[in-house]
C-alpha cells in the first residue's frame, strides 16, 4: 500500500464516497476500507463512529467486546482524518480500528485476561506488539473478550462472562481468541489481534467463519513469553479475508530484542499479497493426522471441499505423518509452560483449567520432559519432509460443529471419552507441535449449518507461501455459495442475551475512563 506523498493536496473534507451507509462501509475488508482512507474517499472517523454503532447494535447478542476505548480511539481517529488533510505519508494501518485480545497489555485500557485476580488491572505500558500497530496507524478501539487466562477453547470467564457464537449465541464461539472472532464476523471491527498454542487462533477462526493465522513462531516477536526458546505460544493476525491477515502480519512482523526467537522478516514479503498459481499447487491431506476422533459429518464435509479443490490443483493426495506421542510431548509442553507463567500464583485465583494444567505438571518427571521435547523434534521432522512433497496440508480445524457454551469443553468425539479439557482438540495442537505456520480458512458451512474451515499448514517460515497459496484458495471457494465464506444473519443478532453476562452490576471505572461491559457471576 503506497503511502500518500507529502505533497498531495487535500480536499477541505474527507467523506465516504457516495455517502456509503455504516453498513456499506462494514462490509468492506480492511484492505478496501484502508485503500478508501488512502484516496480519502473514507474518513477515519466515520469509519470508527460506525464500528462504534455496530458495537452497540450487536454486541449484547455475542458478548464479544470487554473493555472500551472510545473517547482515546474518537481522538486518535480525529488525528489520523488529520494527517490525510495535511497529505502526510501514511503508515499501513492507517485510520483501521483493532480489536485487542485481552491477554496483550494496553496502556491506560483495562486488561484483565478473563481473571478475577486483574479485575482491576490497568497497564501503564503496551505490549510490544500493541505499541507495533499503534506505530502503523492502527486505532486500538478495544479489547476482545478470552477465558480465563487464554486457557481452553470456550470463550468464558468470571469477569466478563461468555462470548457466543454469532451464528447461534447459544453455541460456542471458540477460543481462546473467541472474542475477537466474533467481533470479526459480526463486522464490528476490520481487524483483530489473537494468540495461538493448542488452536486459539484457528480453532473460533473456523467456528465464526473468519481467517486466522499461526503464524511461524518468532515471527511476530513477543517479548512476554516465560519460556523463550518455547515455539507452543505465538501472537497472530485475525481478520475476514486472507489479504487482511497478510496486511494485519505485515504491521505485525519485527524482531524483539527480548524475545530470542524472533528475527527481522520483511514486511513486504507479506503485502502486497503476491499471487500464487493453483495449478501448480501440490496439496497432502488428512482427516485425522493418525491420532485424532473425528466426527463423521466433519470427515464428509472435508471430502466435499477436497473434492472442489481437486480439479483445480496439481496434485491432491493423501499424506501419512508418525505423530504417535503428539498427545504426551503436548501435555508435558504446554504443561510446563503452564507451570512457568503459573506456578507461583495463588491456586484459588485461577480457573479449573489452570489448576488442571498445573496439576499434571507437577506430576512430571525430568525423563518425561526430555521424552516430550524428542518427540516434538520428530513431528517436526515429519511434517518437514512431507512439505517437501507437497506445498501446503490440508485437514479439518475441529473435529466437531459448535456445542453450546456452557459445557466447558467436548467430552466426547466420536464417541471416544476425551482424556482432559483440550483432548478434543488433537487437530490443532499436533500441528502446534510441528512449528509450522497454520491458517483457518472459511469453507462454507458443515452439515449442521455452522461454519466450517480447512487448515492449511505451510512451511516452516514460510508464511508468505501460505498466505499466497490460502488467498488462491479462499478466491476459488468464493465463487460458489455452497464454499464460500458463511456470513451471521445480523439482524437476528439485534436481539440481547443477557445470559452471556449473567448479573450486570454498573460499569467500574478506573482513573476517569469508563470501561464497557459488567461484572459477571462466575460461570
Amino acid at each position: 500500500m503506497s503511502p500518500a506523498p507529502a505533497s498531495a493536496p487535500a480536499p477541505a473534507a474527507v467523506s465516504t464516497q457516495a455517502a456509503a451507509s455504516n453498513d456499506e462501509i462494514l462490509a468492506l475488508d480492511a484492505a478496501g476500507q484502508r485503500r478508501l482512507i488512502g484516496r480519502r474517499a473514507l474518513s477515519p472517523v466515520e469509519l470508527l463512529e460506525a464500528c462504534i454503532a455496530r458495537i452497540d447494535a450487536v454486541n449484547p447478542a455475542v458478548n464479544a467486546i470487554c473493555a472500551t476505548d472510545f473517547e482515546r480511539a474518537r481522538i486518535a481517529a480525529r488525528a489520523a482524518e488529520a494527517a490525510l488533510r495535511a497529505g502526510q505519508p501514511l503508515p499501513l494501518l492507517h485510520g483501521l480500528p483493532l480489536g485487542v485480545k485481552d491477554l496483550l497489555d494496553t496502556e491506560g485500557l483495562l486488561t484483565t485476561c478473563g481473571n478475577v485476580g486483574l479485575r482491576g488491572h490497568l497497564p501503564n505500558a503496551d505490549a510490544a506488539l500493541v505499541a507495533r500497530l499503534r506505530r502503523a496507524g492502527a486505532i486500538v478501539a478495544c479489547k476482545t473478550n478470552t477465558p480465563d487466562m487464554g486457557a481452553g477453547a470456550n470463550t468464558r470467564n468470571a469477569v466478563w462472562g461468555a462470548t457466543g457464537n454469532p451464528f447461534d449465541p447459544r453455541l460456542n464461539a471458540g477460543g481462546s481468541s473467541g472474542g475477537s472472532a466474533a467481533a470479526l464476523a459480526t463486522e464490528m471491527l476490520p481487524l483483530a489481534t489473537g494468540s495461538d498454542t493448542g488452536g486459539s487462533l484457528r480453532i473460533p477462526a473456523a467456528w465464526c467463519g473468519v481467517v486466522g493465522l499461526r503464524p511461524s513462531p518468532g515471527l511476530v516477536g513477543d517479548p512476554r513469553r516465560m519460556l523463550g526458546w518455547s515455539g507452543l505460544p505465538v501472537l497472530g493476525p485475525m481478520a475476514r479475508s486472507v489479504e487482511d491477515v497478510a496486511l494485519l502480519l505485515a504491521a505485525s512482523v519485527g524482531a524483539e530484542r527480548e524475545d530470542p526467537l524472533s528475527w527481522d522478516a520483511a514486511p513486504t514479503d507479506f503485502w502486497p499479497l503476491r499471487d500464487a498459481d493453483l495449478s501448480r499447487l501440490r496439496v497432502g491431506c488428512t482427516e485425522d493426522f493418525g491420532i485424532a476422533p473425528v466426527d463423521a459429518g466433519i470427515r464428509r464435509t472435508l471430502r466435499a471441499r477436497l473434492g472442489a479443490i481437486a480439479p483445480h490443483v496439481a496434485l491432491l493426495q493423501p499424506i501419512e505423518l508418525d505423530m504417535r506421542e503428539a498427545d504426551f510431548a503436548f501435555d508435558v509442553l504446554r504443561a510446563e509452560a503452564f507451570l512457568a507463567s503459573f506456578g507461583d500464583v495463588d491456586p484459588a485465583a485461577l480457573s479449573a483449567n489452570l489448576r488442571a494444567n498445573l496439576e499434571l505438571a507437577r506430576g512430571f518427571t525430568l525423563a518425561d520432559r526430555a521424552r516430550a521435547h524428542a518427540a516434538q523434534t520428530r513431528i517436526a521432522r515429519a511434517f518437514a519432509h512431507a512439505l517437501t512433497q507437497v506445498d501446503i496440508l490440508i485437514a479439518p480445524v475441529l473435529p466437531i460443529p459448535p456445542f453450546p457454551w456452557t459445557e466447558l469443553y467436548a467430552q466426547q468425539v466420536d464417541g471416544q471419552r476425551m482424556a482432559n479439557y483440550y483432548r478434543w482438540l488433537a487437530l490443532c495442537y499436533g500441528v502446534t507441535l510441528s512449528t509450522h505456520p497454520a491458517l483457518a480458512l472459511p469453507s462454507g458451512r458443515d452439515e449442521t449449518g455452522m461454519p466450517f474451515a480447512l487448515q492449511l499448514v505451510g512451511r516452516l517460515r514460510g508464511d508468505a507461501q501460505l498466505l499466497m497459496h490460502a488467498r488462491a484458495l479462499e478466491r476459488l471457494l468464493a465463487s460458489d455459495p455452497q464454499t464460500a465464506r458463511p456470513r451471521p444473519d445480523l439482524f437476528a443478532l439485534h436481539t440481547p442475551r443477557p445470559e452471556l453476562k449473567a448479573i450486570v452490576t454498573h460499569p467500574p471505572v478506573y482513573e476517569g475512563l469508563p470501561v464497557s461491559g459488567v461484572i459477571a457471576a462466575p460461570v
